[in-house]
């Protein structure tokens, strides 16, 4: 590639120095302005603008270089109007052209018709003409950042070599500001991602729904990579991954979801390994699918401690600018603290598992060694009674009250039995529900009692059970912590048909509490609504079942 000529000396005071004195001021002027702010597209918008006035061109480009040297990663324009550059279609990239051979040959550039050019490629339709070129490198701490160009001198056929030598110092003064501004920038977005992992972990750690948690994971992975979803999944049994959460602007029924271990890009997950996509609709390593429609990917495994929990997918909109090597590296910190906070939370409720496990044994030894004992006691007593010199109605009436002792001690037994049993909960949703309660009846000081409806087991899916499990323990929740209730009555009613018409299942949860005061917290009901919506259900929220309408009353229902 010809470099432009170069400058050379500055002309004698003898020559043309009014022209050099005249421009002076304005090159003083020009760089002050480019210093100016700290924004980087704030500042590249300013330096095209001030190299077009400085250059007398009607306009003027910086085409930023992307990170592994192929083509361009932005385009900051100045001198079109909106309308043309929609009219106009795509920005260069960079990869062909005049504008690629000075990526890949970032040596000065002047030409009195570019359009005669070899180099050029020609214009798009509705382009606007454009003759005269000058083109200059901008180094940012001696790398290439990309290239300033200026186009069309206003009164002239071409650009001289005062303007050459005004738009290299304009270029170097443009490195420093844009060196400053990327600074900034960085140290922004690194801030953003420490205050984002530290919502993360907060929100795992706070003994909160896990579910409610990871939904935190992913809004807040969605937000700070500039992503159109965020999407969490877990390990699934049988080597594949679940979608555990997604944030994203629409409503998804991706929810549940397992990718299969044969997938190539979850193999590469399993194995601790990051996977970047360019373009999700080209890339055979993704299966067709919705996820055909985004562009770049970011994939990053939820690690800690050589232990694989999950990963953490982050796609953006198709077109959309592929994730820098510093978005890279500050997703993956996030991920690692994701993972590690994902490890506390296990650990923290397994602490909490195991306490009410052992208070669970203790209430059962309590009960078999000293109110069995003692209820035994009392009925071997009336037995001996019962023998005595008595009345056939007092007779009957002390019979009564052994038979119903004996009802009560096996009973107590059962209680007993359910509460020694193991900790993995069985597969039905039946058994899970009655599980749910026992937990809660601990806290509580009494159990709820509770009524089925149809076929609970048979009809409600992994899905919306795992969904009405997680509302019935909110709701138990809520119960304990605000209502100071003494009677809780649970319903899960399978033959309920939706106002859509649907199939679907309903759970009631009534309390005699104080109910939901004015102005109160209401996080855990929005909860139980975002689960229902998500579902294609509802929730809502009424009066308690006293005849005075006393208490609270949740219904929570959602399809199949």
């Amino acid at each position: 590639m010809s470099a432009a000529p170069s400058p050379g000396r500055p002309p004698s005071r003898d020559g043309v120095s009014a022209e050099l004195l005249a421009r002076v001021p304005k090159l003083l002027e020009a760089m002050r302005s480019v210093g100016t702010g700290l924004e980087l597209h704030s500042t590249l918008n300013r330096i095209c603008e001030t190299a077009a006035e400085l250059a007398d061109a009607r306009y003027a480009a910086i085409g930023v270089v992307a990170e592994d040297g192929d083509g361009l990663a932005d385009f900051v324009h100045h001198g079109i109007d909106e309308a043309t550059v929609r009219r106009i279609g795509h920005l260069p990239d960079g990869r062909k052209g005049l504008l690629g051979a000075l990526v890949r040959d970032p040596e000065p550039v002047r030409l009195t018709d570019l359009t005669g050019d070899p180099r050029s490629c020609g214009f798009p339709e509705h382009h606007p003409p454009m003759r005269s070129f000058l083109g200059v490198p901008i180094r940012v701490q001696g790398e290439i950042f990309g290239n300033l160009y200026v186009t069309d001198k206003r009164d002239a056929e071409s650009f001289d070599d005062y303007d050459l030598a005004m738009v290299r110092v304009l270029a170097t003064e443009a490195g420093i500001a844009i060196g400053n501004a990327r600074l900034y920038e960085s140290a922004q977005q690194r801030e953003r991602w420490i205050d984002g992992s530290v919502a993360v972990t907060t929100a795992l750690l706070s003994g909160g729904d896990t579910d409610d948690a990871l939904q935190v994971v992913a809004e807040q992975a969605r937000r700070l990579s500039g992503a159109a979803a965020g999407i969490v999944l877990l390990t699934a049994d049988g080597g594949g991954m679940e979608i555990a959460a997604v944030a994203a602007p629409r409503p998804t029924d991706a929810l549940g979801t397992v990718v299969p271990p044969d997938n190539g890009v979850i193999a590469e997950l399993r194995a601790g390994r990051a996977v970047f996509v360019d373009d999700a609709a080209t890339d055979p390593r993704l299966d067709t699918g919705p996820v055909r429609a985004y562009g770049p990917i970011m994939l990053l495994p939820l690690c800690s401690h050589g232990r694989i929990l999950g990963s953490l997918v982050m796609p953006r909109a198709r077109g959309g600018r592929p994730f820098t090597r510093t978005e890279r590296e500050l997703g993956g910190q996030f991920a690692a603290q994701a993972a590690l906070a994902l490890m506390m939370s296990d650990a923290q409720r397994d602490r909490e598992r195991l306490a009410v496990y052992e208070d669970r044994d203790r209430i059962a030894r309590d009960l078999h060694d000293l109110v069995i004992q003692r209820l035994f006691a009392t009925g071997m007593m009336l037995e001996s009674a019962q023998r005595g010199p008595l009345v056939p109605e007092v007779r009957y009436g002390v019979g009564r009250a052994v038979d119903e002792l004996d009802v009560t001690i096996q009973e107590i037994r059962s209680a007993i039995f359910a509460l020694r049993q193991p900790a993995e909960a069985p597969a039905g949703l039946r058994a899970r529900v009655l599980r749910e309660i026992t937990m809660a009846s601990v806290p509580l000081g009494f159990t709820p009692s509770y009524h089925f409806v149809g076929p609970v087991d048979g009809a409600v899916g992994d899905l919306t059970g795992k969904n009405l499990i997680a509302a019935l323990r909110e709701a138990l929740s809520n119960a304990f912590r605000h209502a100071r209730a003494t009677r809780i009555d649970v319903v899960v009613d399978a033959e309920v048909t939706l106002p859509d018409g649907r199939p679907g299942v309903r759970l009631t949860v009534a309390d005699d509490g104080v109910g939901i005061p004015e102005g109160g917290r209401r996080s855990g009901l929005r909860n139980l609504e975002r689960r229902a919506e998500t579902l294609g259900g509802a929730s809502r929220v009424g009066p308690g079942p006293e005849a005075d309408g006393h208490g609270t009353t949740v219904l929570w229902e959602a399809p199949y």
